[in-house]
């Protein structure tokens, strides 16, 4: 029996979507793109440049056809007079990531280009040098003209920064390109179970950021020592994307910790002249002139004890100060502005700094690996001073840390540190207007969260 002929898919849609005058036009564009299938080169061309330019040339053609399609006029419509368009220039794009161990000369030598294109690229009268900073990861991508002339090369060091080097009546010109993300804010409560890194990374928050708030809580919890299971904090922060696509984390514009049952807020504040730093609400600053803990918060192997048994000479002998373990070349800051009086060795001490602080207060750092400061010189809060080390009478790599007040001892733990300066009285109202925004945002979120869980 005759069975009839059914129409495939590419017949049927041609046959029930274009006109005849199209389906001339449709059956040309189909044997147009039959020849470049079966004539493209392939196997038989052995060079990585020559596959890509052969490959991304025959893509081009065949994505440009396919809307020609609609573009044909009817013959009702065709008009012969009008002008044929213009052939555009043909280019070709070929990105390569920088790998580890890759400079400039490798990655040309990857394309094919000469070393004459080197010469000229990596000495372009600006930003030439910025082509001897690639690190692994980044991208290098050589813009060609039909014959095979470099029009542009661009060195994307990050998704915000990039070089562009284009020909010049002498050379290559090279300018920065720097590109503003799009900012969208973002929120996250975290109760802390295991501890603050583990629990924050698991809500959400990077690395970075838990650092960041451990500074800026940092002068009224020693996150060494003060941090408990049940601890809570909650963060407004700022998300950075690109064309759509997140890219990374901004800045902290509030945060609220609660340690041990106390309730610290902190907010940011930007000043006219663009210092930003960050405030309790009501306008006192979270730094003070000193900080809880004189390193990035690590494991803790001793605490303050006038009256403990000393590890080495197994006597009982006073512990006037706190041992923070941690590994060997940790930096070790001064915990607040001041002046060296005293660096050196002794047997007991190993290496060793004393700095003071005005008057009232002096801070002793023992068993260091490495002194970077000399006896006389003057010192910032934060700035460091030396590494963790072992030296002296030391068990093992710690930080062990001092701190008097009249020439006494206290535990640095918990002894009261003066204030800094709060906002000026003038700044008042320009620091409500800019923070009460944030604050209430922080707090109607939190609320709106806290709610959620506990329906």
């Amino acid at each position: 029996m005759h069975q009839k002929h059914r129409p495939d898919f590419w017949e049927d849609l041609f046959a029930n979507s274009l006109p005849k005058t199209h389906l001339y036009a449709a059956g040309a564009v189909a044997t147009l793109v039959t020849a470049l299938l079966v004539f493209a080169p392939s196997e038989n061309v052995s060079a990585y440049r020559e596959n890509s330019l052969q490959h991304y040339r025959h893509k081009q053609e065949l994505l440009e056809l396919l809307p020609q399609i609609e573009a044909i006029p009817s013959l009702e419509q065709a008009d012969s007079s009008a002008p044929a368009a213009a052939n555009e220039p043909d280019y070709l794009q070929l990105d390569e990531q920088v790998r580890p161990g890759d400079n400039l000369s490798e990655i040309f030598k990857r394309l094919s280009l000469s070393s004459a294109d080197l010469y000229a690229v990596a000495n372009a009268s600006e930003y030439g040098d910025e082509l001897k900073r690639l690190s692994p990861g980044e991208t290098v991508t050589v813009i060609l003209t039909d014959n095979d002339a470099i029009a542009e090369v661009v060195y994307q060091r990050s998704p915000l920064e990039s070089f562009r080097y284009t020909p010049a009546t002498e050379g290559y010109k090279g300018e920065k390109l720097l590109r503003e993300p799009e900012t969208r804010s973002a929120f996250r409560h975290v109760t802390i179970e295991h501890s603050l890194f583990q629990d924050g990374v698991a809500a959400g928050i990077s690395h970075a950021q838990i650092m960041q708030i451990a500074n800026i809580f940092g002068w009224d919890i020693d996150f060494a020592l003060d941090i408990r299971k049940g601890d809570t904090f909650s963060v407004l922060f700022e998300d950075q994307y690109i064309d759509g696509k997140k890219i990374g984390t901004g800045t902290i514009l509030g945060a609220e910790f609660t340690n041990q049952g106390r309730t610290h807020k902190a907010v940011r504040y930007v000043a006219d002249d663009g210092d930003a730093d960050y405030y309790t609400p009501d306008g006192q600053p979270m730094k003070k002139a000193f900080l809880r803990s004189p390193l990035d918060f690590t494991r803790v192997s001793s605490n303050y004890n006038p009256n403990r048994l000393h590890p080495i000479l197994k006597t009982r002998r006073p512990h006037r100060g706190v041992d923070y373990a941690a590994p060997t070349g940790t930096p070790v800051y001064s915990a607040g502005s001041g002046k060296v009086i005293k660096s050196g060795f002794t047997p007991a001490n190993g290496n060793y700094v004393f700095v003071q602080h005005g008057d009232t207060y002096t801070t002793r750092y023992l068993h260091l690996n490495k002194i970077s400061v000399k006896p006389g010189q003057k010192v910032k809060q934060r700035q460091v001073i030396g590494t963790v080390g072992s030296t002296g009478y030391a068990t093992g790599p710690h930080l062990h840390y001092e701190f008097l007040v009249n020439g006494t001892h206290t535990d640095p733990r918990t002894v009261k540190l003066p204030q800094a300066e709060p906002i000026d009285k003038h700044l008042m109202a320009s620091f409500r207007k800019q923070t009460a925004p944030l604050l209430a945002k922080l707090e109607s979120i939190q609320a709106t969260q806290l709610a959620s869980v506990t329906q």
